[in-house]
């Protein structure tokens, strides 16, 4: 049972990535669809609502597929290089992943967001162009997939060794029971 749960919640999360990853996708998509002005170095755009609902959605997703993640993953902590190098490898894994889906999140996160608010407006603005910030972003939600999806099952590898490890202790341990007084005559 624990088995197909882990099978679920790691097609859940996958199934969440790909979707914000083709949502920030489709909203790069619907963002070149929209009129643009480049002069030199400036470009002057007007905003597609359509990427904006697109790319947000992105966002939300990703930050959603990442909360399953550690939700269900729960917590790998590794305060010290000497606790790293005497941790199992699933934990150092779990750790180094960990590390990595969260800079994913925070990138692509970052990424289609400002993309999407670029969107927000109502009147066309001038700036700086803000190329392929959506596509991107969405690139980075199928990377985030892999990483979230290995640090999941790492950290269940690494509870599942501190498990065994404490039901080993447990059963080879003696019995401690009291030893009855002796009483004296």
């Amino acid at each position: 049972m624990a088995r197909m749960r882990g099978i679920l919640i790691c097609i859940l999360i996958v199934i969440m990535d790909i979707v914000a990853g083709i949502l920030g996708i489709e909203a790069q998509v619907a963002q070149n669809k929209g009129k643009h002005l480049r002069v030199l170095i400036f470009e002057c755009k007007e905003p597609v609502h359509e990427a904006y609902r697109l790319g947000l959605a992105a966002a939300i997703l990703l930050l959603l597929a990442h909360a399953v993640t550690n939700l269900f993953g729960g917590c790998v902590c590794i305060c010290t290089t000497e606790e790293f190098s005497r941790s199992s490898a699933n934990k150092q894994m779990a750790a180094a992943t960990l590390v990595l889906s969260w800079i994913i999140l925070a990138v692509g996160f970052i990424m289609l967001l400002t993309g999407a608010l670029g969107n927000a407006k109502s009147k066309t603005s001038c700036g700086l162009p803000h190329r392929h910030l959506l596509s991107i972003g969405g690139i980075l939600c199928f990377i985030h997939a892999v990483f979230s999806v290995a640090y999941y099952v790492a950290a269940t590898a690494t509870s599942a060794e501190a498990e065994g490890r404490r039901t080993t202790r447990d059963v080879g341990a003696a019995p401690t029971t009291p030893r009855p007084r002796e009483t004296q005559a």
